[in-house]
Parts: C-alpha cells; sequence; structure tokens
C-alpha cells in the first residue's frame, strides 16, 4: 500500500493516512453484519429510514463501483484501530475526515466501521454483565447522531465519527437522560439531545451511574461526577431565568479554573448545539427560545462563550 498515492486518492492529508496504518497495523479487524440483516440493526440503532437508505445504496459490496481499492482500506484499518483500543475511554479519531460529498461509500465510511464494531463492542457488554437493554440503548446513539448531521447538511459528522469510538469501544453508557463516560477517575457526564434536563431526570441518570459503574466495572473507582461543556458557562445565568434547567444543572459543579482547551470554539460548539447550524447567519437565527435569543443577543454584542469543567463528589 502507497500511503502518499491513497492519501491523494482519497483526498485527505498523508499523515491522516499514515496515522491510520501505524495505529492499526497488523491489527485484527472485523467483519460488517451480512447485508441482508443490515436492514433491522439499523432499526435497532435507531437510524431513520432516509439515512438507512443511504446506508444500503452505499453497502461495500465486492462489485461496489465506488468502493474504491483505498477506499476499503481505510475500512478495514479505520476498523481495526477501534477494535485494538476496546476498553479505552479517551477520544479518538477513527481516520481522516473524507470528502462526504463523493457518493454514500465516502458519507458513511465510518457508519460502516461502526456497524462491524456492534458485535465487538456487544461481546464487551456481556463480559461486564451489562444488560442487552443498555447496549442496545447506548449503541443507538448513531441514529440519533446521523439525524443530526443530516439537520446540520453534513456539518455534525467530523465530531461525532470521533464521539462514537467512544460506545464502540465501551467507554459511554447512556443511562437514562444522561451519557455516563469512564474516564481515570471519574465519571464524566454528557447530554445528549433527548429531551427536558429536569433535576428529577438529572437525579434519576445519576443514581443509574451510582449503581452500573461500581458493578459492571468493580475494579475502577471513580471519585467525581464531572463535566466539560458550554452548559457550564457561568454566563448564562445572566440570561436564563434562575428556576431554569441549565441553571439548575450548574449548581451541582464545582467550577475548575478556566483554560483555554485545545483545538475548541466554544462559539462554534454553541452554534452546532443550539440550533444545530454552522452557517446561518447571526440574525437569521431561530429565536424561539430563551436560549437561543441568550446566545445570539451575546454573539451578535461581541462577546463569547466559554467551554467551563466542573465536578461534584459522587
Amino acid at each position: 500500500m502507497d500511503l502518499e498515492e491513497s492519501a491523494a486518492q482519497l483526498g485527505v492529508p498523508v499523515d491522516e493516512v499514515e496515522r491510520v496504518h501505524r495505529l492499526a497495523d497488523g491489527r485484527p479487524s472485523a467483519p460488517l453484519p451480512a447485508k441482508a440483516d443490515a436492514p433491522a440493526i439499523l432499526e435497532r440503532l435507531a437510524v431513520r429510514a432516509q439515512d438507512a437508505a443511504e446506508i444500503m445504496a452505499g453497502w461495500p459490496d465486492a462489485d461496489s463501483p465506488e468502493w474504491t481499492p483505498q477506499l476499503r482500506w481505510l475500512l478495514d484499518r479505520s476498523i481495526a484501530l477501534v477494535r485494538a483500543d476496546l476498553g479505552g475511554y479517551g477520544w479518538l479519531s477513527p481516520g481522516p475526515e473524507l470528502p462526504r460529498e463523493r457518493g454514500h461509500a465516502w458519507r458513511h465510511l465510518y457508519v460502516y466501521a461502526y456497524l462491524a464494531l456492534v458485535d465487538v463492542a456487544m461481546r464487551y457488554h456481556r463480559d461486564h454483565g451489562i444488560a442487552e437493554e443498555v447496549s442496545w440503548v447506548t449503541l443507538a446513539d448513531l441514529g440519533r447522531n446521523l439525524a443530526v448531521d443530516r439537520r446540520m447538511n453534513g456539518e455534525g459528522w467530523p465530531v461525532m465519527q470521533s464521539w462514537l469510538t467512544l460506545h464502540s469501544r465501551g467507554s459511554v453508557y447512556e443511562l437514562g437522560r444522561l451519557h455516563h463516560q469512564r474516564t481515570d477517575t471519574s465519571i464524566d457526564v454528557h447530554i445528549p439531545d433527548s429531551g427536558p434536563l429536569t433535576p428529577e431526570a438529572v437525579d434519576a441518570s445519576l443514581d443509574q451511574a451510582r449503581a452500573f459503574f461500581p458493578r459492571h466495572f468493580p475494579d475502577e473507582h471513580y471519585e467525581t461526577f464531572s463535566c466539560g461543556s458550554w452548559l457550564l458557562d457561568p454566563q448564562l445565568a445572566q440570561y436564563l431565568p434562575e428556576d431554569s434547567n441549565i441553571v439548575r444543572f450548574q449548581r451541582r459543579f464545582e467550577l475548575e479554573p478556566y483554560e483555554e482547551p485545545e483545538g475548541l470554539d466554544c462559539d462554534v460548539e454553541v452554534l452546532r448545539f443550539v440550533f444545530r447550524s454552522l452557517s446561518t447567519p447571526l440574525d437569521q437565527l431561530p429565536r424561539r427560545t430563551v436560549l437561543q435569543r441568550a446566545i445570539a443577543d451575546h454573539l451578535k454584542a461581541g462577546g463569547h462563550w466559554y467551554w467551563r469543567r466542573g465536578r461534584f463528589p459522587i
């Protein structure tokens, strides 16, 4: 495999191809499910009909002209790269950001990698005594993220392809309202787009996590819940009512001193999550909620939002 030629054919930087080759070289891959079984699996993963139709249309059949040797190599090595870190809990890029406008195979290559890893993740869950119901609910975050990406006209996926490797490796679990991620000494809390962030729903999810991790990962010891998010920016409290769900969520955490996150533009992240758009002009953003008005007005006034990290004892 000529890595420079492969990078040119894939339309990506050669150092990204070299990284995949280095991390996945000699590592075992995993097969995709049978094509006939894929529609039922996609349904269990909450993939909506339009996304499922594209995934099936671009399936890597042996005679598909869209699947070049370079694409097939990247799919195989991406699967191997993620599988090699099974049980890991750091963010992991499965491969380079592809020119997804080239076709279904290009648009959904990392979805095919995710599908190949479903059985790997399920076996890892079973080995840790995790109920199948929790496994499927967790892995069904694929469908939610594909729906977001479609709503964002393809602007959402580059972040999501790395986020979903946490699910494939047994790091993240959806327990009620929140996602909970294993780290070294803390359980990282993430907030999926799945309904109101009420104190009652948050309390119930935290209680589930308090029971879940000692039961299924008894050798790991966590001292705190932690969260890194724009939702913890204290500036929000200047705009939102004191009894808002976001402000009440903030009050749970003791904030760490501010450190600018490397490679992260918080203003962009706020636009991504609140408006699901990175290209709409500020004066054209919807203003249906107090939060939307606060975000837009703050940015229009020349302000910025900040990514803050906080924690509280388990």
